[in-house]
């Protein structure tokens, strides 16, 4: 069985300790590749590197917006001179955050809207964060209809918002958060939504399962994702293993 995460920060200083015997836990969960998308200009260095060191791990990059006071406008061009160069798999991760009121929503859609013209240009996917902010990102999706794919990360829109992003080609991550009980109307989209569009995620360090609240989370642990979304749908884990991880091998040419 092999399993992808989709989206991990294992290049965060949160791994520095121990990133080969986390590393070596994911393995041993069948969590066999990973992609690793980028936040800021300053960490893409670091994340080449890891990369580069370990054939498993897959490289994007991208300008956060949570990290909206580190990007400067000629980050921009060197994020083209990036993929130019290092030829990762995804733009990533951008998007826009509408949680956080201190991040202008202007400057957001600028980048959001730069790096989506760069996805474009490289044809490559991209990797979207869009907290409290599906709708806005639809929008900005839509004059993109059939030049870009990619994937929502951590997605936490409606049933409604998700048939109207397959539509316009584009997968739901799904991490820790759907393990959770209370969590029930996310529950119920991954119970019923088209297999082809769902990916497995960890957001590690971020976003711990239900089981480990509170605690690091690891790429391992995308298994558990999988087995509680295999519980959900009432189908053997395998299914889920091999959907997803054909789901990701397509988008990223894994």
């Amino acid at each position: 069985m092999e399993l992808v995460d989709s989206h991990c920060h294992l290049d965060a200083p949160e791994f520095d300790a121990d990133r080969s015997a986390v590393l070596a836990r994911a393995q041993h969960a069948c969590v066999n590749l990973q992609v690793l998308p980028a936040v800021t200009a300053a960490s893409w260095p670091k994340l080449r590197a890891l990369c580069a060191s370990e054939p498993s791990l897959f490289p994007a990059y991208g300008l956060h917006p949570m990290f909206l006071s580190e990007h400067r406008h000629e980050h921009l061009d060197q994020l083209k001179n990036w993929l130019r160069a290092e030829q990762p798999v995804a733009v990533g991760e951008f998007g826009l955050d509408f949680h956080v009121a201190t991040l202008d929503p202007d400057q957001q859609r600028y980048y959001f809207e730069q790096q989506l013209a760069l996805a474009v240009e490289f044809k490559l996917p991209v990797i979207l964060h869009a907290r409290r902010a599906v709708e806005a990102t639809l929008l900005a999706l839509r004059p993109y209809r059939g030049r870009v794919r990619g994937v929502i990360h951590s997605y936490g829109g409606s049933p409604e918002q998700a048939h109207r992003l397959f539509e316009l080609g584009f997968l739901l991550g799904i991490g820790g958060p759907v393990t959770y009980p209370r969590a029930q109307r996310l529950r119920a989209l991954v119970a019923a939504m088209p297999l082809e569009f769902l990916l497995l995620e960890s957001d590690a360090p971020d976003q711990p399962l239900c089981a480990w609240r509170g605690q690091r989370n690891e790429p391992a642990r995308v298994r558990q994702v999988a087995e509680c979304i295999a519980a959900l749908r009432c189908v053997p884990l395998e299914d889920i293993a091999a959907a997803t991880t054909a789901n990701a091998r397509t988008l990223f040419h894994l």
